[in-house]
């Protein structure tokens, strides 16, 4: 039977390095706190660089007999981990809820999208396939083969604690790689759980290995993966800046990278789109986690015919959402993650209002419920004066941009140096051909807010970084291929 645990007994406050639970070697720690209200969940281990070391240790030495496992034999642990995680979806989703301070449904939907990662994998975990190369001379034999890459370092972000290290570990681990991984300071405790529960599947030790770290520590401890040759891997889901010091630092040893970066997503709203649907799927696409994923629509530009009409309704929509901490069931909106977090986001907004924009509803911060409570807001007379038309918000802030033709759409959707998601609504099957191509994005929604799955390919262009995680593309970037050529045959 698949063991159940109670929210509070999947919290660890240790490292997890060879299948141990241990704290930080100096004995550090630092506080993890709930953003609804700043109240300690917990102290858990501050790590550095000697604490990294011992991680990369223990997956170096786990690394020989992990890789000669089975396919089936990584796919059934895989399968395992896949029931665990399912059976402690509500633990699961509460503890992210209170650390991270998503509505506690959106917690548990989390749960099941980080879940589904595993699902996926343990099945592509036995499709790994290579290539018997078309003879080209006589008495010779060439083919291509697949292998682990090696020790992968995983380092995730704070806005989905569960998801975000699930699709990096998992495929990871089904290629027959060992891990390090650093979740975000901010939210390590989700991370940490669903090591338990990889270790209660039957992870062997040092395949896995978990440290945790404040911000001031960070850097020292991830830069030893970035200088040791030994980490062949990096897997990185952040900020762009982040992602360029990981490529830099990293160079000296040629890892491989995988970098999920920051985006500017557009929103396009046509003339001819079912405007119910086209609000429907903004609010699904733009609220989710209080505005903070990187695929967040940040810029919504509506055609002038129907920009008031859209406007009119999405503010009706927005102005009914119920804002306040995950503990209470009908909440919609939660607490941003931090301080920075809100005063970003109130720049921002006093930004947009200096340069012309108003305010159809929210606009301001929600003390009488805590101190990173935002409201959520619909701006219209947005312009690319804006700062927030160049910057990622990361809150609940929709700007509305008025244009005129569809070219004129386009090339502002695309005035950007990112180019993660950017999403389009029209009725028209001939524009719904022309915009999804010429939109510079590696995700595109049609007449579609909810875009992400396990089966699709995630990931982005420019500046937004490059590598996929998920669907049948996502092993590649765990494996090397391997030519063998044998000879004196005939």
């Amino acid at each position: 039977m698949t063991r159940t645990f109670a929210p509070e007994a999947l919290i660890r406050k240790d490292n997890f390095i060879g299948g141990r639970w241990v704290p930080a070697i100096d004995g550090a720690c630092f506080a993890v706190t709930d953003p609804a209200d700043g109240s300690l969940i917990a102290e858990v281990a501050d790590s550095d660089i000697a604490d990294a070391r011992a991680a990369t240790d223990a997956a170096a030495a786990a690394l020989p007999a992990w890789r000669e496992t089975l396919p089936k034999e990584r796919a059934e642990i895989l399968r395992r981990w896949h029931a665990l995680i399912v059976a402690n979806q509500d633990a699961l989703g509460a503890l992210i809820s209170r650390e991270q301070g998503k509505p506690l449904a959106e917690g548990r939907g989390e749960v099941a999208y980080g879940a589904s990662y595993v699902a996926w994998f343990a099945e592509e975990a036995t499709r790994i396939y290579g290539d018997l190369i078309p003879q080209q001379q006589r008495g010779k034999r060439m083919s291509a083969v697949k292998e682990p890459i090696g020790i992968v370092a995983a380092i995730t972000p704070w806005n989905f604690p569960l998801a975000m290290i699930a699709r990096k570990i998992a495929p990871a681990l089904a290629a027959g790689c060992t891990v390090v991984g650093k979740p975000a300071e901010d939210t390590p405790l989700t991370a940490s759980a669903l090591v338990l529960l990889a270790h209660e599947a039957g992870v062997p030790p040092g395949v896995l290995n978990l440290i945790t770290a404040s911000r001031q520590r960070t850097v020292a401890a991830v830069s030893d993966w970035l200088r040791d040759a030994r980490v062949r891997k990096i897997t990185f889901t952040g900020s762009t800046a982040v992602g360029k010091h990981l490529a830099r630092e990293s160079a000296d040893t040629l890892k491989k990278l995988s970098l999920e970066l920051g985006g500017n997503a557009p929103f396009i709203v046509f003339d001819d789109a079912d405007l119910e649907a086209a609000a429907a799927g903004l609010i699904a696409a733009k609220f989710r986690n209080g505005g903070q994923t990187c695929v967040c629509p940040n810029r919504v530009y509506v055609q002038a015919g129907v920009y008031e009409r859209f406007a009119a309704l999405l503010a009706d929509r927005v102005s009914a959402m119920k804002v306040g901490p995950a503990s209470d069931t009908e909440v919609q909106i939660g607490p941003m993650i931090n301080e920075r977090a809100v005063q970003k986001i109130a720049r921002h907004v006093d930004d947009a209002i200096t340069r012309g924009a108003r305010i159809l509803t929210g606009g301001t911060r929600l003390p009488a419920l805590g101190p990173n409570f935002f409201a959520p807001t619909v701006l219209v007379d947005a312009d690319s004066r804006m700062e927030l038309c160049s910057e990622e918000t990361f809150g609940p802030v929709v700007p509305l941009f008025r244009f005129n033709e569809e070219c004129e759409a386009i090339e502002a959707a695309n005035a950007t140096p990112y180019g993660l998601a950017s999403y389009f609504y029209t009725n028209d099957m001939k524009r719904i051909e022309r915009v999804s191509r010429a939109l510079e994005a590696g995700l595109v929604g049609i007449n579609e807010g909810a875009i992400s799955s396990e089966a699709a390919p995630f990931g982005g262009v420019k500046e937004s970084g490059y590598g996929r995680e998920g669907s049948k593309y996502g092993l590649d970037d765990y494996l090397s291929i391997k030519y063998l050529c044998q000879g004196n045959l005939a």
